[in-house]
C-alpha cells in the first residue's frame, strides 16, 4: 500500500490540498499522511479501513460519522485514546488499534496552559453557515464575538458542498458553490475587528454559572458571554439493521468528509440509503468522485429531496428504488454485499422482493437530529441563549444562512448601541428557504424546431431563482412566485449559455437549430470531469427524468465562463429528441445489476443499537417488553448510552422502538444529558503554569 492508494488525484471541482506530506506510524508500520488532516483520513487513504475489533465481540470498528459525534473511530494516539476523525496528523505520531480494553497506567498529560477566563459580549458555537453569517451582522455593528468550531476551518457543512446552491441568488449566494460560499462568509469575517474565531475549539458544556467550557489547542478556556448563540448544526440520524456498524457503512455526512474535504477515495462501489437531499448529492458527489454508484433506496413512495436532485442523479444512470428500504449489510470484516427490499404501508419488508448488489459502501441518508443541547442547558441554567440554523430546524444550508443572520440582527437589537429592526420581508425569506419542495407540475418540453432557445427540464416548485437573476436580457422570468415559482422563458435568445451554466440543478440545456434543422446542437451541463469525454464519442442521451432517448455525438465542450468548473457539452443530436434531452449516461447498466440470487438476511433482532457498548435490537426490545420505560434505567441494564459518544447515536433508535412496540412517547423518559459533552483528560482542565509569567 502506499500514499496514493486511496487518494483522489483528478476532481472535476475540487484542487488538491496544499499540505506538507508527514510519516507516522500505524500499529508500528510506517505510513504517510497531510499534515493536518484528520488521523482517520490519513488511516483511511493508506487503505487501512478496519481500525480495530470491539472488546465486547471482536466485531470489526471503522469509520461511521467523522464528525466526532459516534466512537466507532476511537484509536489510540500517542497512547490516549481518542475519536481520531478530529484530531490533526502531526509527524511522528504513534497511531494504534484499540484492541480490547486500553491500559490507562502511565499516559501522558496534556501539555497545555492553565485555564483561562474570557468574557466576550457574543460567544457562538459553531462555524457553520448559520454562525458565520450572524457573526457578520454582529461585526457590522462592532458588537465583540467569539466564534468557536471543532473542525480547522470555518464553513460547516458548506465546506463538504461541491455542487452549486439552490434558493435566492441576491439573498444566499444561489448558484454559487457551497466551498466558495464558505471562503465569502471566512473572508467577510476576516475584515472584522470585532469578531474572533477559534478552530480546532471543542465545546465540553455549558454551566450553571453562565460559562461555557471550551477546549482549545493552547488549553482550557472558560468563556462568560452576555449573550450565547448556539449554530452547532445536526448530527446524522443512524439506522439500525443487521450489519449496520461493519466498517463500509457511513453516515452520507462522513463519506463527504472523506471524499470532498480530505480527497481520500473511500470506496469503489456505493449503495445510498435515503431519498433526501443529503443522500441525494451523496450519490451525485459519489459520482464526480469516479465511483459506482449501483443504487438507492427510498422507504417512502417518492424521494423526499428536491426532485431536481433525484433527476439529476437518474439521467447520469443511477437507479433509484422507491418503497423500499435496506434489509442487511453482508460481510465479515467490512461491507462486501447489501441486501434491499420492497416494504409496505408500515414499513416491514415484503418477503420474495429482495434483492442484493455487491458493494463495499453503503451510505445511510437518513435524517438529521438538532446538535441543541448546549442551548437547552443554557436556558435551563437561566443564560441569553438563542439558535439558529439546523440546530434550530432541520433545512438548506440557504436557509441556515438567512436564520442566522436574523438571529445575529436580534442580538444586535437587544445589545447593539444602535437601532435595528428586522422587517417581516426577512421572516418570510427565511421560511420560504426553508420550503423542503412544493408541487411537482405537468411538464411538456417545447416543440420549435428553428432558432436557438434554453429548455428548462425543472417541474417542481422549489425556492430557487439563479437561471432568472442571470439571463441578460431578463427573458426567464415566473408567473408564479418569484422564488417559488418555475421559471418560464419568453422571447428571443442570445444563446450566450449563461442560464445552462448556473442551474443548481443542472436542469437547463441549450437547443440551437440554427445550423441543422436534423441534427440541432444540444448544450448540457456536466461537472464530473472532461477525461472522461473523447470528441466524436457517441453518448447515450436521456430525459428529464432519466429515460433513454437514444444517441448523440460530442462534437465538443468547453468551461462555462464565469463557471471555471462547468463544462458545457455539445451534442449533435437527432431532432425529434432535441428539446427532451436533459443529460447523458455515464454508468453501464450490466455493471450495476444485482446478484441473480439475493443473499440471505440474518435476524432484524441481531441488529446493533447501541454502537459503542453493541447492544442490539432485540436486547432493547426485551426490556421494553418486560415495562423499562426510562432509557436511564434502561442503560443500567444494558450499557446502551454509557459509551463514549454519550448516547448521541443509539437514544433516537431506542426512540424507534418503542414506537415499534406502541409505546407513547410521555411514557419514556429520555437520558438525561450531562457535561462533559466530549470526553477530555483531567490534566486539560488542570493545566500548567506558564513559567514565563
Amino acid at each position: 500500500m502506499s500514499f496514493q492508494e486511496k487518494r483522489i488525484y483528478r476532481h472535476p471541482i475540487l484542487g488538491q490540498p496544499d499540505a506538507e506530506r508527514v510519516e507516522f506510524t500505524f500499529n508500528g508500520q510506517p505510513v504517510i499522511g497531510l499534515e493536518g488532516e484528520a488521523v482517520s483520513s490519513a488511516v483511511f487513504a493508506f487503505g487501512i479501513h478496519i481500525f480495530g475489533h470491539h472488546n465486547a465481540d471482536e466485531s470489526p470498528q471503522g469509520m461511521f460519522c467523522a464528525n466526532g459525534q459516534c466512537s466507532q473511530c476511537t484509536l489510540l494516539i500517542d497512547g490516549i485514546p481518542m475519536k481520531s476523525c478530529i484530531v490533526p496528523l502531526k509527524r511522528g505520531m504513534d497511531v494504534r488499534s484499540l484492541e480490547g480494553l486500553p491500559s490507562l497506567e502511565d499516559l501522558p498529560g496534556p501539555d497545555v496552559l492553565i485555564p483561562v477566563k474570557v468574557q466576550t459580549r457574543v460567544l457562538i458555537l459553531g462555524a457553520g453557515p448559520s454562525g458565520m453569517a450572524a457573526a457578520i451582522e454582529l461585526g457590522k455593528a462592532g458588537i465583540d464575538t467569539i466564534i468557536v468550531d471543532d473542525k480547522d476551518r470555518p464553513g460547516g457543512k458548506l465546506v463538504l458542498q461541491t455542487h452549486k446552491f439552490f434558493g435566492s441568488e441576491a439573498d444566499c449566494y444561489a448558484g454559487t458553490r457551497g466551498i466558495h460560499i464558505a471562503e465569502l462568509l471566512a473572508g467577510e469575517i476576516s475584515e472584522m475587528d470585532s469578531v474572533d474565531i477559534w478552530l480546532n475549539s471543542i465545546v465540553l458544556g455549558v454551566f450553571s454559572d453562565g460559562t461555557v467550557g471550551i477546549r482549545c489547542e493552547d488549553g482550557y478556556r472558560i468563556v462568560k458571554p452576555e449573550y450565547l448563540l448556539v449554530a452547532t448544526g445536526a448530527r446524522e440520524k443512524s439506522l439500525s439493521f443487521p450489519g449496520c456498524t461493519l466498517p463500509g457503512v457511513y453516515g452520507a455526512g462522513a463519506f463527504q468528509t472523506l471524499v470532498n474535504r480530505d480527497l481520500v477515495r473511500c470506496a469503489e462501489r456505493i449503495f445510498v440509503v435515503g431519498g433526501g437531499n443529503v443522500g441525494l448529492i451523496g450519490a451525485y458527489h459519489a459520482l464526480q468522485a469516479g465511483m459506482t454508484v449501483v443504487g438507492l433506496a427510498e422507504a417512502l413512495p417518492v424521494c423526499g429531496g428536491y426532485k431536481v436532485h433525484a433527476d439529476k442523479i437518474k439521467r447520469l444512470g443511477v437507479p433509484i428504488y422507491t418503497g423500499h428500504s435496506i434489509i442487511a449489510a453482508h460481510g465479515n470484516e467490512q461491507v462486501e454485499a447489501v441486501t434491499i427490499a420492497r416494504v409496505d404501508d408500515s414499513f416491514s419488508p415484503l418477503p420474495g422482493t429482495e434483492r442484493t448488489w455487491e458493494v463495499d459502501t453503503i451510505l445511510v441518508a437518513v435524517g438529521l437530529n438538532p446538535i441543541d443541547e448546549f442551548h437547552r442547558k443554557a436556558l435551563d441554567f437561566g443564560m441569553k441563549s438563542m439558535i439558529a440554523g439546523d440546530a434550530e430546524e432541520i433545512a438548506e444550508a440557504s436557509a441556515a444562512m438567512f436564520t442566522g443572520r436574523i438571529r445575529g440582527l436580534e442580538i444586535v437589537a437587544e445589545l447593539g448601541s444602535v437601532r435595528v429592526s428586522i422587517h417581516d420581508e426577512l421572516m418570510e425569506k427565511a421560511e420560504i428557504l426553508k420550503s423542503p419542495g412544493g408541487e411537482v407540475l405537468p411538464y411538456s418540453p417545447p416543440e420549435e424546431s428553428t432558432g436557438v432557445f434554453p429548455v428548462l427540464h425543472c417541474t417542481q416548485e422549489i425556492p430557487c431563482n439563479p437561471c432568472m437573476t442571470i439571463c441578460p436580457k431578463g427573458l426567464i422570468g415566473t408567473s408564479g412566485h418569484p422564488i417559488m415559482g418555475l421559471p418560464e422563458f419568453h422571447g428571443e435568445c442570445l444563446g450566450c449559455e449563461k442560464c445552462v451554466a448556473v442551474c443548481p440543478g443542472l436542469a437547463v440545456t441549450l437547443v440551437d437549430f440554427r445550423n441543422s434543422s436534423d441534427r440541432p446542437i444540444v448544450t448540457v451541463p456536466f461537472e464530473l470531469g472532461e477525461w472522461l469525454l473523447e470528441e466524436g464519442m457517441e453518448m447515450t442521451v436521456t430525459g428529464w427524468e432519466g429515460d433513454v432517448l437514444g444517441k448523440a455525438i460530442l462534437t465538443g465542450w468547453k468551461y462555462a465562463a464565469g463557471f471555471p468548473k462547468t463544462l458545457l457539452l455539445k451534442l449533435e443530436t437527432p431532432a425529434p429528441i432535441a428539446c427532451r434531452t436533459a443529460g447523458v449516461v455515464i454508468q453501464d447498466p450490466d455493471e450495476i445489476k444485482p446478484l441473480p440470487v439475493p443473499l440471505e438476511a440474518p435476524l432484524h433482532d441481531t441488529a446493533v443499537i447501541c454502537r459503542c457498548e453493541r447492544v442490539t435490537a432485540g436486547e432493547i426490545r426485551e426490556y421494553i417488553r418486560a415495562g423499562i420505560r426510562d432509557m436511564n434505567h434502561l442503560k443500567v441494564l444494558t450499557r446502551a448510552g454509557f459509551g463514549a459518544c454519550g448516547g448521541k447515536t443509539c437514544s433516537t433508535l431506542i426512540e424507534r422502538i418503542c414506537r415499534e412496540e406502541g409505546i407513547p412517547p410521555e411514557e419514556i423518559t429520555p437520558f438525561t444529558d450531562r457535561p462533559l459533552f466530549a470526553e477530555t483528560q483531567l490534566g486539560w482542565f488542570a493545566g500548567k503554569e506558564n513559567d514565563d509569567e
